[in-house]
């Protein structure tokens, strides 16, 4: 699913507009995307956490060169599925 079909999937199941449920798409993703920016962790219940780890600072190789790069630390968005996804999956 796309976010196309994902915007369609949420207008249909909640009767509003496809427009509507494109602005709520949209705000929902951009939200997340603000929290995580300002490292905030955000918990979704029944359905997962999202959060930006940290990742170190690591030696990585230039797969055409073969020379050694270093590879700065950063922040990575991270989700982790809740029990009711992980049931509803299964």
């Amino acid at each position: 699913m796309n976010k196309r079909e994902l915007v369609d999937a949420v207008a249909a199941s909640s009767g509003v507009a496809r427009k509507d449920a494109a602005a709520v798409v949209d705000a929902l993703f951009e939200t997340i995307g603000g929290a995580l920016k300002d490292r905030d962790k955000v918990s979704i219940s029944g359905f997962g956490v999202f959060e930006a780890r940290h990742v170190a600072q690591r030696e990585a190789r230039n797969p055409q060169t073969g020379a050694s790069v270093t590879v700065p630390a950063h922040y990575s968005p991270k989700f982790k599925a809740g029990k009711g996804l992980k049931d509803s999956v299964a």
